[in-house]
């Protein structure tokens, strides 16, 4: 039979007792479930369509422990469809082909819908995704894929555009201290002793964001040390320290040491200092930094503290941002690691940030400043007739394309925005524009 190939999530049995932490308390309601209030919050779309049964394919994408599994799971106990779930690394074509044909048969002879969860549906490659595109095109299944990786590079273009994506984000510590304390109170094992923690907040950071490595790793804590004479579990910080087997940088993602940290990390750069980039890079990878606010980060600084005396650095930075993505950790820390060390490296300017700034400065202070007649478009009669784009020349017509022209208002004709370095390739453009400013003003 069918419904034994696949775990039916509908008719599951309670959690065992020797289940982790984390699928012991795992909610089964969505009034049971902590986080990602943008989609789930009263009146929010995905709320919705899971109360309603009004079920259609999507895509939940984010970090682990953040809920996706949970959330087709809850599905299940919400919707009249069959439900079935399949996890790509252990399934293949011919698991997701049964599916559908019991897909069939139950539209056929019941009309009742399907609905088939996938969980890290990025891990199934083209042939496998291609096996579902028909069947969810016609209706026969309502997909739900869970990915960590982003679906853009994933999962295929044509059953992308048949599935709606939710990101979900990473717990903050309001949230994950929710979870905590129902876990403390609602759990059959842990409530049979009292537990008091030292350092909820170390906790949290040794998570990351992550739910279920709170608990399981709470859990750990739990059995390392022994109830004291008043019957407490207490979990120091060095407890928690063991139980995790590391080390924990401090470093808070959303507080003072994310600002303080990211601010020594481009300094570095900017004062071209590549082993200090290098340094503060692997503090923010290591306290577990989203490696795509590093590249973003870089690819900025690439224009603003580097510009135009070394140009390829800002296709270093982008094309670092364009591989994290595809790569993701651990082995995007490599490519970090090599846009940092350029960027560090190159020859500095902040010409080009410095020009933006004063013209942007001239325009609040002028805003409308009258464009040149010459430099006007004259699509009508009318506007020929009124001198629009008279005396125009065209750069290309004369020698090495440059023609003594002016091009900013009246007011500002003699301002110079761009004021170029001797740094790097910057300086051949100075020399370059300096003979062209000099024609100008004769």
């Amino acid at each position: 039979m069918l419904m034994e190939l696949f775990e039916n999530t509908k008719t599951q049995s309670k959690p065992k007792v020797n289940a982790p932490l984390a699928e012991r308390v795992r909610p089964k309601s969505l009034d049971g479930f902590v986080g990602q209030s943008n989609l789930l919050g009263v009146g929010k779309p995905l709320r919705l369509m899971i109360e309603n049964d009004e079920l259609r394919s999507i895509i939940l994408w984010g970090p682990p422990g953040t809920g996706k599994t949970t959330l087709a799971r809850i599905v299940a106990n919400h919707t009249d469809a069959e439900f079935f779930s399949l996890n790509a690394v252990a399934s293949g074509v011919k698991e997701v082909r049964e599916v559908i044909a019991k897909a069939e048969k139950l539209q056929k002879q019941l009309g009742k819908r399907t609905v088939l969860f996938i969980d890290e549906i990025h891990r199934f490659n083209k042939a496998q995704q291609d096996a579902l595109l028909h069947s969810v095109e016609d209706g026969i299944i309502i997909l739900i894929g869970a990915t960590t990786e982003n679906p853009s590079f994933e999962v295929i273009s044509p059953l992308l555009s048949r599935a709606r994506v939710y990101v979900l984000e990473s717990l903050g510590k309001s949230e994950l201290e929710t979870i905590l304390d129902n876990a403390l109170a609602a759990d059959s094992i842990v409530t049979k002793e009292k537990v008091q923690i030292a350092d909820k907040e170390f906790l949290f950071l040794l998570s990351g964001g992550d739910a279920r490595i709170m608990l399981n790793g709470l859990e750990s804590a739990f059995y390392l040390v022994k109830p004291d004479s008043g019957g407490v579990r207490i979990i120091s910080k060095q407890v928690l320290e063991d139980a995790f087997q590391r080390k924990y940088t401090v470093y808070d993602k959303t507080g003072e040491q994310h600002y303080d940290t990211i601010s020594a990390f481009i300094k570095s750069m900017r004062g071209c200092d590549p082993d200090a980039a290098v340094y503060w890079m692997a503090r923010m990878l290591d306290g577990g930094e989203d490696p795509k606010f590093i590249a973003r980060r870089m690819i900025v600084l690439a224009s603003e503290d580097i510009g135009n005396a070394d140009a390829f650095a800002s296709v270093v930075a982008t094309n670092c941002f364009t591989a994290v993505d595809y790569v993701g950790m651990p082995d995007a820390r490599i490519i970090l690691s090599h846009a940092a060390t350029y960027l560090a490296s190159a020859p500095k300017s902040n010409a080009s940030y410095l020009a933006i700034e004063e013209a942007m400065a001239d325009v609040r202070l002028s805003p409308n400043l009258p464009v040149p007649l010459h430099l006007r478009n004259a699509p009508t009669r009318l506007m020929k007739e009124l001198g629009y784009s008279d005396d125009y020349k065209y750069g290309h017509g004369f020698q090495n394309n440059f023609v003594e022209q002016q091009y900013l208002p009246d007011n500002l004709k003699d301002k110079l925005y761009y004021r170029p370095t001797e740094n790097g390739k910057e300086k051949s453009i100075k020399e370059r524009l300096e003979l062209w400013w000099k024609k100008r003003k004769q």
